[in-house]
């Protein structure tokens, strides 16, 4: 499988931060702005929907790194945006650039990295550690 293609890859998201997404409601604060944990699934599911069509059949990516940091407050109703754009490949490890904003500034950003995998293997395996 030779990702190199995905390269400049990019995608934008843009999300209105409900009463789910908070750190009071997911337990990561006391407080109703965005989560950490939800900025970071919201990079994990932008960076993988922004090469899922490019990938072969069979084939998706894995979630393996983030180092990212979230440096402003978003308050509950007001929209996020998200945008992830491939940096680098090597092999089968492809690494984003990720970064968000709210309606007023950068809210946050750093790297992402995901491992493309062929599902069916991907999943022999786990079923094989389940027996151990």
């Amino acid at each position: 499988m030779d990702l190199s293609d995905f390269i400049g890859m990019k995608l934008t998201v843009e999300k209105k931060v409900t009463e789910a997404m908070t750190a009071s409601h997911v337990g990561s604060g006391g407080v109703d702005v965005l989560a950490t944990p939800i900025m970071i699934l919201l990079f994990e599911q932008t960076a993988r929907d922004s090469v899922q069509d490019s990938l072969p059949d069979g084939c998706t990516t894995v979630g393996v790194k983030v180092d990212i940091e979230h440096v402003s407050a978003t308050p509950l109703d007001e929209r996020v945006t998200v945008t992830t754009e491939v940096i680098s490949v090597e092999g089968h490890l492809i690494t984003y650039s990720v970064e968000a904003f709210d309606e007023h500034s950068r809210i946050g950003g750093g790297t992402h990295q995901r491992y493309a995998v062929t599902l069916e293997r991907f999943m022999k395996r786990l079923a094989s550690r389940k027996r151990s």
